[in-house]
């Protein structure tokens, strides 16, 4: 039987997860669960997940995945927001204790789930990860469904939701996106398509399956060539790098920080990699130098960058195998075309854009920049249950509001330039963050930079740039500044330097900066709110 899932620990089958999956599907209709209903997850990359979410669409249910990351309040908000009628959780994980949550959040949850706080949620169902007692009477992952009667598939429909995932948006608090199976699956076929996976393609990743880029690009993408993800539970350079060569992976999902950390990993130890054919390095801005150094290093036969966020899917740009390495250096793909899964009105595409000047609306010549707007069969229709904020989102006309910066020249290629919301003007120029991280990056003992904009009296916004070390490098903030006005305009030159650890950034599921936690740290850090 072919491998779906691989792990250090074990192997499970296709018909392994199958049998994993009716059983539990069985158990959320025991407990109550009807189609339609929400189901939450809150789970790790483990392969139980990839049981729990098959099982919650052959329950006919909604998942809603949460990010494992989440404190209490954030927790006991997704819960809430999206009406979860049922809670499937691990109960620590990465130093945060969820029982300890659920026992502040609902005291009663063990005997009956949400009780009065949590009205809707009927029931909490534990996978226990750590290793710690674990409460007497609560129902256990791995006997859920036991005692219950086989039960036939339920089929909604196409269009009917399979997931809504909450964006831990980069300015913003978290919206439910609504997606449907219809969505998800032409998205992951176009991958597959695109990505020219071939039998049986082997996927690594740590990228969390709560979100869109490990969720459709890896186990949804790997389904239609028969082929197996090789999920990791964290991320680690050398652990990544390890995996590759026990488990003969042909590809790896990674983020731009996380192509950084093994490029700097493979110049230090050396790895076969001899499986690998492919790699993929998106969800943000990269410094230009990363491409030759993933074909030094990693030498994959098929680099791909793309641009994406959880309303429109996943990727909806990529550039291709047989591209220049020009564009990989200087765009973030083309309009993605998915083949027989997308639309032909559309040139086969699931999601087309528009780029239009943000005053006044209008669209702008081929090559200029402006707001990206976003329409297709790819795109949400919505936050659940925030009708004010989705009429926001959306033009009047249909078109889908990104927030993003970014132009689009003729042969349909795209190029962001940040976000709209990030920009700031400092003595009424305006300022573009991307601009001065890009430079950043460039000097040799900076491997990450983030800019956002703190209040000034006489300029009213100034930048502050937020760092990253690389592995035993540093500079004085003055060196750094002084690099800055070498480079750039004078109101384009950062005030401030602040110091941060990787793992102090905070970050969205797909990697970016959440910018607006960065302006709170600023403003407490510089003594300015």
């Amino acid at each position: 039987a072919r491998p779906l899932v691989i792990t250090d620990e074990k192997t499970w089958s296709y018909k392994d997860i199958l049998s994993w999956s009716e059983k539990i599907a069985a158990g959320l209709i025991e407990s109550g669960v009807k189609p339609g209903d929400h189901v939450g997850l809150l789970m790790g990359n483990f392969p139980a997940f990839v049981a729990v979410k098959f099982a919650i669409s052959r329950a006919g249910a909604v998942a809603v995945p949460i990010n494992f990351l989440n404190r209490r309040d954030e927790l006991g908000y997704v819960l809430k927001q999206s009406d979860a009628v049922l809670l499937i959780t691990m109960d620590q994980f990465r130093g945060l204790n969820y029982l300890k949550f659920l026992d502040e959040l609902m005291p009663c949850w063990v005997q009956s789930g949400g009780g009065d706080a949590f009205p809707r949620l009927k029931k909490v169902v534990l996978f226990p990860c750590s290793g710690q007692a674990v409460p007497e009477g609560v129902q256990l992952l791995n006997t859920f469904g036991n005692s219950a009667t086989k039960t036939t598939v339920q089929h909604p429909g196409p269009y009917s939701h399979c997931d809504i995932i909450y964006t831990s948006g980069t300015t913003g608090s978290p919206k439910g996106v609504m997606i449907t199976h219809d969505m998800m699956l032409r998205t992951a076929f176009g991958s597959t398509w695109g990505r020219a996976f071939q039998d049986g393609h082997r996927i690594l990743f740590s990228l969390p399956m709560y979100h869109v880029y490990g969720y459709v690009e890896g186990l949804l993408a790997c389904l239609f060539v028969g082929g197996t993800i090789i999920p990791q539970t964290r991320f680690d350079a050398a652990e990544t790098l390890q995996g590759i060569d026990k488990h003969q992976a042909t590809d790896v999902l990674l983020i731009p920080t996380m192509t950084l950390a093994l490029l700097d990993e493979l110049k230090k130890t050396t790895y076969q990699l001899s499986s690998l054919t492919h790699v993929i390095s998106s969800g943000g801005r990269a410094p230009t130098y990363i491409w030759q150094d993933i074909v030094t290093y990693l030498h994959p036969k098929e680099i791909t960058t793309g641009y994406g966020m959880t309303e429109v899917t996943a990727s909806s740009t990529v550039t291709r195998p047989d591209d220049s390495f020009e564009r990989l250096l200087n765009t973030n793909g083309r309009l993605r075309e998915v083949g027989p899964a997308g639309d032909p009105s559309l040139g086969h595409r699931l999601v087309v854009y528009r780029v239009v000047d943000r005053e006044t609306g209008i669209d702008v010549a081929p090559g200029e920049v402006g707001e990206l707007l976003a329409k297709g069969p790819g795109v949400t229709a919505g936050y659940y249950n925030k009708p004010e904020a989705t009429a926001e989102a959306f033009t009047q006309d249909g078109w889908f509001k990104t927030g993003d910066l970014g132009r689009i020249d003729a042969d349909h290629y795209l190029t962001l330039m940040g976000r709209s919301k990030e920009s700031y003007r400092c003595g009424g120029e305006q300022v573009m963050p991307t601009e001065i991280e890009d430079l950043l990056v460039t000097h040799p003992a900076v491997l990450q930079a983030h800019v956002v904009p703190v209040p000034h009296d006489r300029m009213g916004e100034v930048g502050c740039a937020f760092v990253v070390w690389r592995d035993g490098q540093h500079a004085e903030p003055e060196e750094l500044l002084d690099f800055c006005t070498q480079n750039l305009a004078r109101f384009k030159v950062p005030r401030h330097v602040l110091v941060l650890k990787a793992d102090q950034i905070p970050v969205t599921p797909s990697g970016r900066a959440r910018k607006f936690l960065l302006i709170q740290m600023a403003l407490k850090e510089l003594h300015l709110g």
